[in-house]
């Protein structure tokens, strides 16, 4: 359980810094989608992490990563809005 907690913490810690990395028209606002973005990338980047064997079963990803995890999930969510797949909620 505090295995997911800390991925959270660090996911929303990680979406900020995403956030302000990637400036754009596209990227999601609001403290909500800042936090779910960042989330979403700390579980990505755990979750590939532990598929390469860079981190055991009960270690989640670290700041670093948690944020190149939201860089990708920014930069899909930017593919997906530009494309008109996904509706842009900013409007």
């Amino acid at each position: 359980m505090s295995g997911i907690i800390w991925i959270i913490i660090v996911g929303f810690v990680a979406g900020i810094i995403a956030r302000l990395l990637s400036p754009g028209p596209n990227n999601p606002s609001g403290f909500i989608f800042t936090t779910v973005l960042g989330i979403v990338g700390a579980f990505l980047a755990t979750f590939i992490g532990q598929a390469i064997g860079h981190y055991g079963p009960d270690q989640g990803a670290g700041f670093i990563t948690a944020t190149i995890g939201a860089l990708v999930v920014l930069f899909i969510w930017n593919r997906l809005v530009a494309s008109g797949v996904m509706k842009d909620f900013n409007r």
